[in-house]
């Protein structure tokens, strides 16, 4: 007569750990984050640093690993929103095939309101090491004009 019953393993689960592992990724699985790893697909931060002086802000963005022609930079009063897209162009050779990529790919943004609003026609924009930097001058502020009394 056959049996139906299985052998209790007390450490099943650990002897099922590729021990090849690092030990990091081990303790990342069982995070929560790492626990819901295929739905944390969301788009990385632009990191930024912005400094002022009395004529300008500086703005500089973090953009690695992205074409200039893919970033799009645009101020409209004091709001200054930075949009850049990386694409995935490797090309598969024969033979070869993808077993992990920890890349992303898409787009991603960050919007910036500053205190004071930027002469967007003086602006500029240079990138460079997978830095973009971005000087905006101050606008004057719009001012009344006083009245002399008669």
């Amino acid at each position: 007569m056959a049996s139906n019953l299985t052998r209790f393993e007390p450490f099943g689960d650990i002897s099922r750990l590729n021990p090849l592992r690092t030990i990091d990724e081990l303790f990342r699985e069982l995070t929560p984050r790492g626990m819901l790893r295929e739905l944390q697909q969301s788009e990385p931060m632009i990191n930024v640093e912005v400094t002022e002086n009395d004529q300008t802000y500086t703005v500089r963005a973090e953009i690695p690993g992205v074409k200039k022609d893919d970033i799009k930079v645009d101020v409209r009063g004091n709001r200054v929103s930075i949009t850049a897209e990386t694409k995935r162009e490797q090309e598969q050779k024969e033979g070869n095939r993808l077993l992990r990529s920890e890349l992303y790919y898409g787009q991603m943004s960050r919007t910036i309101m500053l205190e004071q609003e930027v002469d967007d026609t003086k602006a500029q924009a240079k990138y460079n090491d997978g830095v973009l930097e971005l000087t905006l001058p101050k606008r004057a502020p719009a001012g009344g004009s006083k009245l002399q009394i008669q």
